[in-house]
């Protein structure tokens, strides 16, 4: 599987279109995650169900394209999609939970994390 580091148009379009219905809730979900004691919020958000986090928002609930799973670090160094050695390169690429999402994208043509800034109040 060829994974492109840039996101491109066509995903870009349908990850901002949903995110914009979604936002609040991921925030608040990142806020509850950080509070119970776990560091790097990770939404993971794919079209098809995936094993990795709990699953948060199903995409027909909100007319949505992606369903949205939380989880943080831990799980990905555990499943290893983080490597343990490349944890650190993880947390200084990490920006500001309270400003940005964390999300890791999952589709046939594309497996990346992507930080997107949350909606301005």
């Amino acid at each position: 599987m060829f994974n492109d580091p840039e996101l491109s148009g066509k995903y870009l379009g349908t990850i901002t279109q949903d995110f914009v219905k979604v936002a609040d809730t991921l925030k608040e979900a990142s806020y509850q995650i950080r509070k119970g004691g776990f560091e790097y919020p990770i939404f993971s958000i794919s079209k098809e169900e995936i094993p990795i986090g709990q699953l948060l928002v199903r995409k027909f609930e909100l007319n949505l394209d992606w369903n949205y799973y939380a989880s943080f670090m831990d799980e990905f160094v555990q499943r290893e999609l983080i490597a343990i050695d490349k944890q650190d390169d993880f947390k200084s690429a990490y920006k500001d939970p309270d400003e940005f999402c964390c999300l890791f994208v999952i589709d046939e043509e594309f497996t990346n994390f992507v930080f997107i800034p949350y909606p301005e109040d």
